[in-house]
């Protein structure tokens, strides 16, 4: 019985342990700065981060660090992956995140082409099961993985007032999966109320649907007419690239967004 005793507390003590260097090691990461080459790169692949505050660029740091650390990256159809694209990626995907406590546990794997790629999407209606291949500039999985064009990654990323980014949508799914689905409600910050959120999120897609389907001109894309979790992710990459104009014509889309994010993008100008 002693010796029983003795091999489960050495059985608990190295999984306490383990459990404990992990956090160890996840907090070194969050707290170590981005070295100036790092910098240099991302400034310059992605300009919206020129503009962020000094704080928030040491905590962005931090969590491009913890996602290179956490994500593989795989080129396709002959694509030789880049520093300069991973750190392009990570950075814009740990923005989204840089001010708030949950993380992309499950993410672990982005497929990046050279440019837009074939998919095929299947669709079931009733007893019947349709199947076509479309085109995408970018897919995002439930817990992963994430796929994108580097072409149109880049392009969004370097245009950064055009309201267009496929990485910020992409991830903005992903966001989105983190409360168990793809739905446009995603796990909302502390003292955020859902009835509030579903409220301001449902009355702005049935006017945004209005306005797309009688060919009124929008600030969110007309492709988050297309379903309440596309309009979600549209609506993060306004957030983010057009804050001002999201604020003036969907003030209280961006202020859900503002609360969601714990960020001001409109002050950062």
């Amino acid at each position: 019985m002693l010796i029983f005793f003795s091999v489960l507390l050495l059985i608990v003590g190295f999984f306490a342990y383990r459990h404990w260097s992990k956090i160890q090691a996840r907090n070194a990461l969050l707290a170590a700065p981005l070295t100036k080459h790092q910098r240099r790169v991302i400034d310059a692949q992605v300009p919206l981060l020129r503009r962020l505050p000094v704080g928030l660029r040491d905590k962005l740091d931090g969590k491009i660090n913890l996602f290179l650390d956490q994500v593989q990256f795989h080129g396709c159809d002959g694509l030789d992956v880049t520093q300069e694209m991973k750190l392009a990626i990570a950075a814009q995907a740990s923005l989204l995140l840089v001010n708030r406590d949950i993380w992309y546990d499950n993410l672990t794997t982005i497929l990046i082409y050279p440019n837009a790629f074939k998919s095929r999407q299947r669709r079931q209606d009733g007893y019947v099961i349709s199947e076509k291949e479309i085109v995408r500039t970018g897919e995002s999985w439930d817990r992963g993985p994430v796929i994108l064009s580097w072409r149109h990654s880049q392009q969004g990323a370097l245009d950064d007032r055009d309201g267009q980014n496929v990485v910020l949508h992409e991830f903005a799914h992903q966001v989105d999966d983190l409360s168990g689905g793809t739905n446009g409600v995603p796990i909302l910050s502390d003292g955020q109320s859902f009835a509030e959120w579903e409220r301001v999120f449902l009355t702005a897609y049935d006017t945004h649907v209005h306005a797309v389907e009688h060919g009124r001109p929008t600030v969110i894309d007309p492709y988050g007419a297309t379903g309440h979790e596309e309009f979600f992710a549209v609506s993060v990459e306004v957030f983010f690239e057009r804050p001002k104009a999201l604020k003036a014509d969907a003030p209280e889309v961006y202020d859900q967004l503002s609360k969601l994010f714990q960020l001001n993008p409109a002050n950062w100008e």
